[in-house]
């Protein structure tokens, strides 16, 4: 198959214009009309991955981070995304990313996440202007009343979380959850208004825990640890629409957060 009509399925799902200004999404590496014959699906472009995708005979690695952020200047090895970038050129291996585009779509990341957890009648929790029904976020109810304790154990054990930070514990149980993959500090405000019981996202800051104010509890559960679901989603995107087309999950995508506990 040629990239594009790969490319063109997720971005079915997820259109490029969803994704934030800041954003990188999208080809990354190669060319629409390159043809390939194998897809490797990560959460990052990193040396390790590309060991697996050369291994697995791999020539499109499709990941929710972007390597590319910032220009890069020069291409000499200096750092691991100088590396990686210039050994998937020699490698010819393509490059494609699908990160807030797909943290915004309807049925997106913090949707996904959600019911993961079990959080069911789910609605946006920070609606785009576009009206369109993409945002970021999610906010539903449990089918029942959980401890709040509780239920940050049952994160721990469905998404295999090694820790969780949280604030003071507003309630002692939680029925009203709200969910943003990655950074989702911005939006606590959001899942106060929403009424929620408990907001989990991740990389909040000291202060951050300090802003609810004991109105909701928020969880810290790790950006990779949020986001890990990216794999298996975009899978899905792709194994509904490809019946002919070779799609392989990562087993070398790993968080770089390491945890002494």
């Amino acid at each position: 198959m040629i990239i594009k009509q790969i490319t063109d399925i997720i971005e079915r799902f997820a259109p490029l214009e969803w994704q934030e200004s800041y954003d990188n999404a999208g080809l990354i590496v190669g060319r629409p009309d390159d043809e390939v014959h194998k897809a490797l699906l990560a959460v990052d472009v990193t040396e390790e991955v590309l060991d697996e995708a050369e291994a697995e005979g791999c020539d499109l690695v499709i990941t929710h981070h972007p390597i590319v952020f910032r220009a890069l200047k020069r291409f000499n090895s200096a750092d691991p995304v100088e590396r990686c970038v210039e050994r998937t050129i020699r490698s010819r291996i393509a490059l494609y990313a699908c990160h807030t585009n797909l943290d915004s779509a309807p049925g997106g990341m913090s949707w996904r996440l959600a019911e993961m957890l079990g959080v069911g009648n789910l609605r946006v929790l920070q609606p785009s202007e576009t009206g369109d029904g993409a945002g970021f976020g999610v906010v539903g109810e449990l089918p029942e009343v959980i401890d709040t304790v509780e239920f940050m154990r049952i994160i721990q054990r469905r998404l295999e979380v090694s820790v969780v930070r949280y604030s003071d514990i507003a309630t002692s149980g939680v029925r009203r959850v709200a969910v943003c993959t990655g950074a989702g500090a911005s939006l606590i405000g959001e899942a106060r208004r929403a009424g929620a019981d408990i907001y989990i996202t991740a990389d909040m800051k000291y202060n951050d825990f300090m802003a609810p104010d004991k109105a909701l509890t928020v969880a810290d559960i790790g950006h990779f640890e949020s986001e890990y679901c990216a794999i298996q989603l975009i899978f899905d995107i792709l194994s509904k629409n490809l019946c002919t087309f070779a799609v392989r999950k990562s087993e070398r995508s790993r968080n770089p957060v390491n945890y002494l506990v």
